[in-house]
């Protein structure tokens, strides 16, 4: 049977069984980290957010972040069951290369700033920049993000279209921000930064186009299978 109304579905499966249910939510905030020497660049509203190096011969790392009310979101005491986000890739460098998804390890904003390609802006008060997070006052431990070593998900990504990544690394991320066992701070994409030229432009939740803003699709159980109202 059907519960609740818009985007969560629950289907009881017996009695005794819990309730499955889909919850899709939408990108909190995104942005890009900027590589710059002095974090004087930031892109935390533009139409897009980036992961990769540009063509430049310096300061070329582009990193995105992601974040999602989860908590807010979702039923305490609830199962993660499995975990996918979905981003559509506008169009950027073509070739494939790898993008990597890591648990962020500090706080974060979005910020003001407004860039749609991959070069940036003059960072203002409020942004996340290569090396604050966010300006003026508070400052990455690391520049460029600090972020779990170990990834949480990875998938290849090529020319224009939908990208999902799914993992249990994924889930185990969402289950530990809703049990309060884990800060919930989002994720860092990280794209290949060993070469020029690999950036990959995904359309943020500020997209102007039409494209697919970042949405994350999590499947859980209720504790003692309990339907949503």
């Amino acid at each position: 049977m059907l519960c609740g109304v818009g985007l969560t579905l629950c289907v009881s499966l017996a009695p005794l069984i819990r309730a499955d249910e889909v919850r899709v939510l939408w990108s909190a905030s995104d942005a890009t980290l900027v590589e710059s020497a002095g974090g004087t660049l930031a892109n935390g509203s533009g139409p897009a957010f980036f992961a990769g190096r540009t063509s430049q011969s310096q300061n070329s790392r582009r990193r995105g972040l992601l974040e999602f009310d989860v908590a807010g979101s979702l039923p305490a005491g609830a199962s993660i069951v499995g975990v996918e986000l979905l981003l559509e890739l506008t169009p950027s460098h073509p070739e494939p290369a790898w993008v990597v998804v890591h648990g962020l390890l500090m706080d974060w904003s979005e910020g003001p700033s407004v860039a749609s390609g991959g070069g940036g802006q003059l960072a203002q008060p409020g942004d996340s920049t290569w090396l604050h997070r966010p300006l003026p006052d508070l400052l990455w431990a690391t520049p460029g993000g600090d972020f779990a070593t170990d990834p949480s998900a990875a998938t290849l990504v090529g020319d224009v279209g939908p990208y999902r990544f799914a993992s249990l690394g994924l889930a185990a991320d969402v289950q530990a921000w809703l049990d309060g066992s884990s800060a919930e701070f989002g994720w860092i994409l990280l794209g290949d930064e060993t070469r020029p030229s690999t950036s990959k432009r995904f359309a943020s939740r500020e997209s102007d186009d039409g494209a697919l803003p970042p949405a994350l699709v999590i499947r859980f159980e209720r504790p003692g299978g309990a339907c949503a109202d």
